[in-house]
């Protein structure tokens, strides 16, 4: 999966899951790699973080397979970083294949040296200062902004963001996410030599559908001809 991933982005992802119909689980919007350029895709192992990095230890203990990624789910806070460079460098160990964090991490610069990916709001220096009750689901699901993430995800992420797609459903996902990629780098190469990309979506034809027509879409437009490029 990680191999079918490097040549494919989220953005394919996600207008893959759009064109198959499974649901479009996004990280919210600014959670983004740490080290611009990392890209992670494996299982999610989700832990949900109360103040103490112990949740994260006993995952890596009980819960780990080697490439999953670690997802924390730490409400999205902005007040305190949850994860640093000693609980990344012990997932590393473990033998995970990155981290995704709803909230702050800190310790930059080892993050950086580290090399792991881990994906965040951003920094923040000051560690949590709470030690919260633990729930029962601390080490079964991680809520991340509105989706609830559990072991049967998997965890996609790339410069523009994160993705949790149904460990059942993602093969299939990604086979489109490819097709997708096909079409629109030959749009690209057609572009550059010369061909807009009106010319060849047949942009007339469709205006010309479209007022006879106020319903149809150019989505519907595009899956007509091949073309693509919403997805």
């Amino acid at each position: 999966m990680h191999k079918r991933f490097a040549e494919l982005s989220t953005p394919l992802v996600a207008d893959a899951c759009v064109r198959l119909g499974v649901p479009l689980r996004a990280a919210p919007a600014g959670v983004l790699p740490v080290v611009p350029g990392h890209r992670v895709a494996g299982r999610a192992l989700p832990v949900q973080h109360y103040g103490s990095v112990d949740v994260f230890l006993e995952a890596f203990t009980t819960h780990a397979a080697p490439g999953d990624v670690l997802v924390i789910d730490n409400e999205g806070r902005r007040d305190e970083a949850c994860i640093g460079d000693l609980a990344v460098l012990e997932a590393q160990a473990a033998g995970l294949a990155g981290v995704v964090v709803w909230g702050l991490h800190r310790d930059t610069t080892d993050l950086v040296e580290i090399g792991m990916p881990v994906f965040s709001y951003g920094a923040h220096a000051p560690g949590p200062v709470r030690l919260d009750p633990r729930g029962p689901e601390a080490l079964r699901t991680a809520r991340f902004g509105e989706h609830t993430v559990g072991a049967d995800d998997v965890v996609l992420a790339d410069d523009d963001g994160v993705l949790f797609v149904a460990a059942d459903r993602v093969e299939a996902v990604l086979d489109t996410a490819e097709t997708i990629f096909r079409t629109e780098r030959n749009q690209a190469r057609r572009i550059r030599a010369g061909e807009t990309l009106r010319d060849q979506t047949r942009f007339d034809d469709y205006l010309r559908r479209r007022a006879g027509d106020p319903e149809y879409t150019f989505r519907r437009h595009l899956r007509g001809i091949g073309g693509a490029i919403e997805e």
